[in-house]
């Protein structure tokens, strides 16, 4: 499975993105897709996964409320919906696949994005 992630860049404290991951070949569908950041100079953390049929999909309590993650199963794509930017938001973004249930810790997922960067400006 080769996960790609995009839909990253540079806006203002306060914006709004949205990332997307897809997949060639085989359909996302059946996995359990989560969201992973890494900032400078720190250690990759979840931000939002979300299971097969989109039914489960906890967030990172520093995302909640501003970030929703969901799915589309018919076009194999994963989105994550990120509103009310923060400068400490600014990140590479990564999405994960594993083919069982949602994990919140990174080496327990088997598929990775390259990773899409997201800067916010104070």
């Amino acid at each position: 499975v080769q996960l790609q992630a995009f839909g990253g860049g540079s806006v203002q404290a306060g914006g709004s993105l949205r990332l997307s991951c897809t997949t060639s070949g085989r359909t996302l569908g059946t996995y359990a897709v989560g969201w992973f950041r890494q900032a400078p100079g720190k250690e990759r953390e979840f931000v939002a996964a979300i299971n097969w049929s989109g039914s489960t999909s906890p967030y990172a309590d520093f995302v909640k409320g501003r970030f929703t993650i969901s799915r589309d199963n018919a076009r194999g794509t994963v989105y994550l919906q990120m509103n009310s930017l923060k400068s400490e938001d600014t990140a590479v973004y990564y999405c994960a696949a594993r083919s069982m249930t949602i994990a919140f810790i990174a080496s327990e997922y088997d598929y990775w994005g390259q990773g899409t960067l997201v800067t916010v400006q104070r």
